[in-house]
């Protein structure tokens, strides 16, 4: 049996200073009033206590024999003595019963605890999984933004080069269709010339059967006029060469002008479909942040819920 630490004078004074204070004395309110103790104990002796002010302030209205005084007093000591040896017991056991009780409490509110940690655990692992998640949709979403950004950049050169393309495409075709009509006139020109040539040739013939005395003359004119000829044929010639020159640069850059336009759609397509990925992994990441939130509002549920410190038993009153 446990010895006692808190003497009867130390309960008794405790439950006079209750009284004095005008609250009701009981087992819990001296366990308080002391500090410590059993609160049956502290209960029991202040009651003995206040039987024993009752019986001493009682008026005896006769006094006891002598033998019948000393046989009360036997009996009276032995009837406490198996009080307190009763009283001990019932407290024994009652904090036998207690502390088994605190024991199973402990070891279950441990198991709780242990069960809430590796639950924390499972969800810090799961929301450690969904951020590695939503951090790669966003680097994915980041390098999508730079694709459509890159393409929208080729897009616009492109659409310059284009520009520039038809630009030039308009200006040789503009030199073209000048050259060619500077090479008809140069055409009409030099047709006009070879046939005035001819028609001098003619004149000259002429004058050679009607004049043999300027045949020298008329021969050295032939000469002459055969060598304009020549000169005006290769003028047409190159006149000619000129025009299919342009010809060869306005196809040569409608070509490109086409080539132009198949990059330029070829773009779009790219850029739509850049699009269409961006909206998907937005799509998905909307959906990361989603699951991500509701495991941080269970993970908080879950913390919130985990006991700091196993509870304490309370006395019994």
């Amino acid at each position: 049996m446990r010895p006692a630490d808190i003497t009867a004078d130390q309960i008794i004074e405790a439950g006079q200073a209750l009284l004095d204070a005008g609250r009701n004395v009981t087992g819990f309110a001296l366990r308080q009033r002391i500090g410590g103790g059993n609160a049956n104990r502290l209960k029991q002796i202040w009651e003995e206590h206040v039987t024993s002010q009752a019986v001493a302030q009682a008026v005896p209205v006769a006094e006891l024999p002598i033998e019948v005084a000393e046989q009360l007093k036997a009996d009276s000591e032995a009837l406490v003595e198996r009080l307190a040896r009763l009283a001990v017991e019932l407290n024994d056991r009652a904090v036998k019963a207690a502390e088994r009780r605190v024991a199973e409490l402990v070891r279950s509110t441990g198991e709780q605890r242990e069960q809430m940690e590796r639950e924390l655990a499972d969800a810090g692992t799961a929301v450690d999984e969904m951020e590695a998640k939503l951090e790669a949709a966003e680097a994915r979403i980041a390098e999508l933004n730079g694709a459509l950004a890159g393409e929208k950049e080729r897009r616009q050169a492109l659409a310059l080069e284009l520009a520039q393309v038809q630009e030039r495409a308009s200006a040789t075709d503009k030199t073209a269709k000048e050259a060619a009509l500077a090479a008809a006139q140069r055409e009409t020109e030099l047709r006009g010339q070879l046939q005035q040539s001819r028609q001098d040739e003619q004149a000259a013939r002429e004058r050679e059967a009607t004049a043999n005395g300027q045949l020298l003359a008329a021969l050295h004119q032939h000469e002459e006029d055969s060598k304009v000829s020549a000169e005006l044929r290769r003028d047409l010639e190159k006149a000619r060469k000129e025009a299919e020159d342009g010809r060869v640069h306005l196809q040569a850059a409608q070509a490109r002008l086409d080539g132009a336009a198949r990059e330029i759609e070829d773009a779009r397509k790219q850029s739509r479909e850049a699009r269409d990925e961006a909206k998907q992994a937005a799509s998905s990441a909307a959906e990361l942040r989603g699951e991500l939130k509701a495991l941080q509002q269970e993970l908080a549920s879950l913390k919130a819920a985990k006991p700091a410190t196993p509870p304490q038993p309370k006395g019994r009153h």
